[in-house]
């Protein structure tokens, strides 16, 4: 199978079923967003693959079970409205979520004020990773009522969890958090 289909070189792209919309439709907006979030994840794993810490392996394990999670909320979000999606998100996958952010929020520092995103590589990737699920969310909101409360949820959670996954990684690995300037 080649990689290229040329089916696309006018602009146009296939939804799950076979739909053919614009390549600047609001489902595909939302869907290639997540897409990039999967990426930036993907990159702050290859940044921690020479580190160690406590929590490294599970948190490799988590980010792989977010990872297929958001191929999942991508294929939802590039279901046409009214068609029978596949892999549909469950209550379990915000739960585990918010599990995860519980339990690595309790091993950092509280926050006293906002921080800047940056630190080692790998969390520096992670904050890169919220920013570009915040913006798949907003996309997903704009697609309408459509959307499954459970996909805007999951993506509402995973931001949170990048932001205090980050903030682990940047502790474990001894880069100090900088604050805004007070001014």
């Amino acid at each position: 199978m080649k990689i290229y289909t040329k089916t696309g070189d006018k602009g146009t792209t296939s939804l799950v079923y076979g739909t053919r919309v614009a390549k600047n439709d609001a489902l595909v907006e939302a869907y290639g967003t997540c897409d990039e979030a999967n990426s930036m994840i993907g990159l702050a794993i290859g940044h921690m693959s020479n580190e160690f810490f406590q929590e490294k392996e599970q948190l490799e394990s988590a980010f792989h079970e977010i990872q297929t999670t958001l191929f999942h909320v991508g294929a939802e979000l590039a279901t046409p409205a009214g068609k029978e999606v596949k892999w549909k998100l469950k209550e379990e996958d915000i739960t585990k979520l918010e599990g995860w952010i519980d339990q690595y929020d309790a091993e950092v520092p509280a926050l006293k004020n906002f921080i800047l995103p940056g630190g080692h590589p790998a969390g520096a990737s992670l904050h890169v990773a919220r920013t570009v699920v915040r913006r798949a969310e907003r996309a997903a909101i704009s697609i309408g009522d459509s959307v499954s409360p459970n996909v805007l949820a999951y993506l509402n959670r995973l931001s949170d969890f990048l932001f205090v996954a980050a903030r682990l990684i940047n502790q474990r690995l001894g880069k100090i958090e900088k604050g805004l300037h007070q001014s």
